[in-house]
């Protein structure tokens, strides 16, 4: 039998793109109305013992699922060899490899809870997500659905179930979650390039939230949810230390404030510094509120792309709208909107992708 070694798990031979991003079409307020009626009050018990227990990780699960759905392509047909094994493409004796055609990687689709093969590294374990956390809580409420409906509610529902219940626990705005999303079961590393990091400016910021169909006023609404969680030093270190590649101390971001720059500093001992955590909004960060804007205004904002928000008009009238504390009504109301649109980034539905019977694991290796 004739082989060929595939990289990222995939062995590509033809590629034709269509572009498009979908609305969620095919998502449904009723969708589990049947199959799993008690779906949305199962996740809710599960998360009231989770952040009993684990009141952090309201932030990161608000994070998981942004992650999620930011880290897509627009849809693309592939043509792949079929006949994978152990990473390894095989013909069936002919010397001839079969061909089949397939939608590979899509938005919210749980691709970020996938774990790594020995032929594939997958997006969890690339850079931007080594500090993702959460993953157990994930599979702990998958597993309380799969005993009271099995194979019927995917993981990528759980998810997103799991970032709006996670924002309501912490006293802030909930929202509808439309349901029916499948699970994908392609998770590729270098796919999240596409995740906005903490150094983008504005420019590069507004070009990818473009990129999955979300506007700016999305861009600083969506930033909001800063207000929630913490963040390692080294994600922020360079405003700190060695901002223009100078090497030396006052080499230091004039965009942030400088009581907050000292006091970062006292923290953050070392541009290397990845173990020490920061809070997002200090004093706080298990509360989902505006006070993040009150930051940014201030020029206290962690990353560059928070003080980013400053730079630009429309963004920069928008914090400090916010920062008055006057229209937190309204930022909820923003962000509840902000949250329905990115939640049906490009989902997979219909006869789509799997419904994942764990959620770290495609069915064929379950």
């Amino acid at each position: 039998m004739a082989a060929m070694t595939i990289m990222g798990g995939v062995f590509v031979l033809l590629l034709s793109a269509a572009a498009g991003s979908s609305a969620g079409g095919g998502l449904q307020m009723d969708f589990y109305s049947s199959s799993c009626p008690r779906v949305e009050e199962m996740v809710k018990e599960e998360m009231v013992s989770i952040l009993k227990k684990a009141p952090t990780l309201a932030g990161p699960l608000l994070r998981l699922h942004f992650h999620d759905c930011f880290v897509r392509v627009p849809p693309l047909v592939h043509h792949i060899a079929v006949g994978i094994v152990a990473g390894v493409v095989h013909d069936d004796g002919d010397d001839e490899c079969k061909y089949i055609t397939m939608q590979l990687l899509q938005g919210c689709d749980g691709s970020v809870l996938l774990d790594s093969t020995p032929s594939s590294t997958a997006e969890k374990d690339a850079t931007p997500n080594l500090t993702l956390r959460g993953f157990g809580s994930v599979q702990r409420v998958k597993e309380r659905l799969e005993q009271a409906c099995p194979g019927t509610v995917s993981c990528a529902d759980v998810l997103a179930l799991m970032a709006r219940d996670a924002v309501v626990l912490a006293r802030g705005p909930s929202w509808p979650v439309a349901l029916g999303r499948r699970d994908g079961r392609v998770s590729i590393a270098n796919e999240t390039n596409q995740l906005p990091p903490p150094t983008a400016n504005f420019t590069r910021l507004v070009q990818m939230f473009a990129a999955k169909g979300l506007g700016v006023k999305d861009l600083v609404v969506l930033s909001g949810g800063h207000t929630l969680g913490t963040a390692h030093c080294n994600l922020f270190s360079d405003r700190l230390y060695n901002f223009t590649g100078a090497n030396n101390l006052a080499d230091v971001d004039p965009a942030l404030d400088a009581t907050y720059l000292a006091r970062l500093r006292s923290r953050c001992r070392s541009l290397a510094d990845n173990t020490t955590l920061n809070e997002m909004d200090p004093g706080s960060f298990l509360s989902f509120d505006a006070s993040y804007y009150r930051l940014v205004a201030k020029r206290r904002g962690l990353f560059h792309s928070d003080a980013a928000l400053l730079t630009h008009p429309a963004t920069r009238a928008y914090v400090q709208r916010q920062a008055t504390g006057l229209f937190a009504d309204e930022f909820f109301r923003d962000f509840a909107d902000s949250m329905v649109k990115m939640s049906t980034i490009d989902v997979l539905t219909g006869d789509q992708g799997e419904i994942r019977k764990k959620c770290y694991l495609v069915n064929s290796y379950a």
